[in-house]
């Protein structure tokens, strides 16, 4: 079965993206570079639009594709994508969530190892001509405690993760938790709050929504251990940054990890200035493999939908 519906892709992709779209007739118009204005103007002619994270699919936008089916995302959320507007004119939301599960898991596993040892501290300090051997002291994962919110995939990819390096695994969501990764893990499921007093390390796997845009905050973080560390590679507004800020600043917190911002690019940012944070400019699903895997997943989404498969 061929097709011939129109498709914009308004970011870069990976190749295999286009190429299986191809296979199967769809006309391609590839415009990773396209701005809001220009989307603006031709957003009515296509009948797919695909996107990553730079691309903003906001309301005033959604509202003039009268022609659109599908809206896609080559990745895991649904933030930048006004998905009210597009369900009111029947648009289909689709991301690529199992693509990035991997990725983002082996990141957050190598901030826990990176803010564990204060790898990123020695580097730079023998770049600067200092022998830091005796202050950087630092401890092992093993039999530490490690605070998932947020237990879908990414999280459950980390949590097995982290079990093989023999942690022990917390767990919070507002879901229910599969039960068999809770067997597979030995998950102790409690709630945000006994997560937060019981963890030694807490990361967070949570879309931004209302009711999670500043789920840290200073409340949140003054029940954490002083020793704990927390690693955000979901979305930028999870975790309030001043409040943050103040935390680590006034050591009541032993560190943090950021690949997400409240703003971004986050150049500039005052969390920058403190020497116990690690901060990365949101690469979790920036690997090869990914973002291959996600663009196959959102080709083989897009024609099943078409099929009428899903």
């Amino acid at each position: 079965m061929s097709f011939n519906e129109s498709v914009l892709i308004c970011d870069e992709v990976d190749p295999v993206l286009n190429k299986v779209l191809k296979e199967n007739g769809l006309k391609i118009t590839y415009e990773p570079q396209i701005t809001p204005d220009q989307i603006k103007e031709r957003i009515g002619e296509f009948n797919i639009i695909i996107v990553r994270s730079r691309t903003k699919l906001t309301k005033e936008l959604i509202e003039k594709a009268d022609k659109c089916k599908i809206i896609a995302r080559v990745g895991v959320g649904l933030d930048n994508i006004d998905e009210d507007t597009a369900k009111a004119k029947n648009i289909r939301v689709i991301n690529a969530v199992e693509g990035a599960m991997t990725a983002v898991a082996e990141l957050v596993l190598g901030l826990m190892f990176a803010l564990a040892r204060q790898i990123p501290r020695g580097d730079s300090g023998i770049r600067k001509g200092e022998w830091l051997k005796k202050e950087l002291k630092g401890t092992e994962l093993k039999g530490k405690y490690l605070g998932l919110i947020g237990c879908g995939n990414i999280g459950k990819r980390l949590g097995r993760l982290a079990k093989g390096l023999n942690m022990n695994i917390i767990g919070y969501d507002v879901i229910p938790i599969d039960p068999e990764f809770t067997k597979e893990v030995g998950l102790m499921k409690t709630d945000l709050d006994t997560l937060l007093q019981s963890s030694d390390y807490v990361s967070i796997h949570v879309p931004l929504l209302d009711s999670t845009y500043h789920l840290i905050d200073s409340k949140k973080l003054s029940i954490m251990k002083k020793t704990a560390k927390i690693i955000n590679t979901s979305r930028g507004g999870v975790i309030d940054e001043d409040a943050l800020y103040d935390a680590l600043k006034n050591e009541n917190l032993g560190g943090a990890a950021l690949d997400v911002f409240e703003k971004e690019p986050a150049t500039g940012n005052k969390l920058a200035t403190l020497p116990n944070v690690i901060l990365t400019p949101h690469i979790g699903a920036q690997t090869k493999e990914a973002q291959s895997l996600a663009a196959n997943v959102i080709a083989e989404k897009i024609i099943q939908i078409l099929r009428g498969v899903i």
